[in-house]
């Protein structure tokens, strides 16, 4: 590989529980020898996806390749962790032929594209493309698709709701920002679901982009690989509710990391996250569950009052330890709320 061409870089951007992780394994094991690094970034401080993609490292995506920054928003803290995270990558001994950046699923990428252009790694990589992942069957059901009636209903009854819901902002930021949209769990939206969803994102696209329907993150790295976009030199084409500010907030956002004991019954877990998706808005839950009398550890990620679950590994040599990470907006999160939800479910603790 010629060391003074540039690394390409695709950031993979996408709402909450989008499939941004599931995509980046199917990239992992279908590389067809193309050299990846991974920068995964999550919001608050305990990392699940991360754990998650270095299970399925490999030669051409070595775990030591697999770098996660779990310490908030990277286009919020560029100086002290995407730089440095990046300058890791491109030091490897082997140098990566592409690089893979996940972001959190509360990231507006239009600064992160903003921070390539530090001239510590501006001479070294370009922004190959934006990859935006929409969960068809959400979208298609409506969300983030408002009912013109009920918006005016909402603006008469108080003045203050005359804006977008901060979700809202940041789900047509990152459709605002791509190169490429991956419909995802195309199988549970359906044909009619697909066509709606389209129309719908179609509404919020400043430009036209190929909008792609995708199952468990199957697509051919051909397609969304090698792109050329530079985007971090096509800004202007890539509009954003926050521009013209220094910088934003996630303010309107916050985690709980929840610490559970062995869980005895599976199902009355998950009952329970969907109860707490009802009763206290939570948007996200994800983490690994120690089940009594399996060796297994037990992953559970949920968007709203979906949940999905599997045994993925074997504890081995990690703690075993029920650990959940619990995302929701400012305000809507209650820690005891949600301790207490999770304890009084009978999950046999």
């Amino acid at each position: 590989m010629n060391t003074l061409a540039k690394v390409p870089v695709t950031v993979v951007t996408g709402f909450l529980g989008s499939g941004k992780t599931t995509l980046i394994q199917h990239l992992i094991t279908n590389a067809n020898g193309k050299k990846l690094a991974v920068l995964v970034n999550e919001f608050g401080s305990e990392g699940v996806d991360g754990e998650i993609l270095k299970s399925c490292a490999d030669a051409n995506c070595p775990e030591e390749n697999i770098v996660e920054l779990a310490n908030g928003c990277i286009c919020c803290t560029v100086a002290d962790d995407f730089i440095p995270a990046m300058e890791q990558l491109l030091a490897r001994r082997v140098r990566p032929d592409h690089i893979l950046i996940e972001t959190s699923g509360l990231a507006l990428p239009k600064p992160l594209l903003k921070a390539f252009d530090w001239p510590e790694i501006r001479s070294r990589i370009t922004v190959d493309g934006v990859i935006a992942l929409a969960d068809a069957e959400a979208v298609a059901a409506g969300r983030f698709a408002p009912d013109p009636d009920a918006v005016e209903a909402q603006r008469a009854a108080d003045a203050n709701l005359d804006h977008e819901t901060p979700l809202s902002e940041v789900f047509e930021d990152q459709i605002a920002c791509a190169d490429i949209v991956l419909l995802t769990k195309a199988d549970l939206a359906g044909a009619e679901g697909l066509e709606a969803a389209k129309a719908v994102i179609s509404a919020e696209m400043p430009r036209p982009v190929p909008m792609l329907p995708v199952v468990d993150g199957a697509v051919d790295l051909r397609v969304i690989l090698g792109l050329e976009a530079a985007a971090e030199d096509d800004l202007a084409a890539r509009p954003s509710h926050h521009d013209g500010e220094d910088e934003h907030e996630h303010n309107d956002f916050n985690s709980v990391v929840i610490d559970l004991p062995e869980v005895v019954d599976v199902e009355a877990l998950i009952a329970s996250v969907q109860r707490l998706a009802r009763e206290q808005n939570v948007l996200r839950a994800k983490g690994y569950i120690a089940v009594k009398g399996k060796p297994m550890r037990l992953l559970l990620q949920s968007v709203g009052e979906r949940v999905r679950h599997q045994f993925d590994q074997p504890w081995g040599l990690r703690p075993r330890q029920s650990r959940l990470v619990v995302i929701g907006e400012h305000g809507d999160i209650d820690e005891a709320a949600i301790k207490a939800g999770l304890g009084m479910s009978g999950l046999g603790i």
